[in-house]
């Protein structure tokens, strides 16, 4: 892989991560759609620690409200406020995804990346955000959040395992079906990528270092991540104050039926 490829890899990563259209299906698919070999997860993952920083800065208060809390909680075995019930909050939303990502990490390695699945999962997902972004109501916001809402976001996330469902999709989604506002579900949905991307780091870092180690290339594909990360996540905050997510929908169908006539003329 050259150091361009890893660049274009980690503009993907970054770009698609936080905007529900599934990053692991763009970067499952690109190397398809360019005739490049594919990185491998254990690249796709190095990616994620390019996106961990621009969450982390993004949300840099948040992160220590809740850090605060979380020694708050500890000290006083009390969750009386609201940083400390979204502490417990994304603690459990974390719990489903974590479970569901030892028991299918084989299949997530292998059949779930087949590109003609990654396409239909784009379409089908992209028309499911389409229908619960319509109909649902935007009454909640994240302080009205409860234990049983964040059990059913983080159940959502495990879906995210099959490339072109997208882990933002697939939260975003639970959690305007739950009606909560648009930022607020996508705030939310930045936050739980927090863990569920340090727990990937931590389990397939080694694979990377084993590899070739920490490469140029994955240099430049972290730092690209990075930086588009940071864009994709304040672009889609300001969007969404007055936009529905019908865009990105219609993007996630367009792209899978294009995945699908491309995978049917190549034969």
């Amino acid at each position: 892989m050259t150091t361009f490829q890893a660049v274009v890899l980690g503009l993907i990563q970054g770009l698609t991560e936080f905007l529900p259209i599934s990053s692991s299906a763009h970067l499952s698919l690109a190397p398809v759609l360019f005739g490049w070999k594919d990185p491998g997860l254990a690249f796709d993952v190095a990616l994620h620690f390019g996106t961990l920083i621009a969450v982390l800065w993004y949300f840099r208060k948040q992160w220590a409200d809740l850090i605060v809390a979380t020694g708050q909680i500890v000290a006083t075995r009390r969750i009386d406020s609201i940083e400390k019930k979204r502490t417990m909050f994304l603690i459990l939303a974390t719990i489903p995804g974590a479970i569901g990502g030892l028991l299918l990490e084989d299949k997530a390695e292998t059949v779930f990346r087949a590109p003609a699945l990654t396409a239909c999962a784009l379409i089908v997902m992209g028309v499911i955000l389409w229908a619960v972004d319509r109909v649902s109501s935007q009454h909640r916001p994240l302080a009205s959040m409860r234990w049983l809402d964040a059990l059913l976001i983080g159940v959502a996330q495990v879906v995210a395992l099959v490339p072109g469902v997208s882990r933002s999709g697939s939260t975003i989604t639970a959690a305007r079906g739950l009606q909560f506002d648009r930022q607020s579900a996508a705030v939310f949905s930045f936050l739980m990528s927090m863990p569920i991307i340090v727990a990937a780091i931590v389990l397939k870092g080694t694979e990377v270092l084993n590899g070739d180690g920490i490469t140029t290339q994955v240099v430049a594909g972290v730092l690209a991540a990075a930086v588009s990360s940071w864009v994709a996540i304040a672009v889609l905050l300001r969007y969404v104050s007055r936009h529905s997510y019908g865009i990105f929908a219609l993007y996630r169908v367009v792209l899978g039926v294009a995945v699908l006539l491309f995978l049917q003329m190549r034969g």
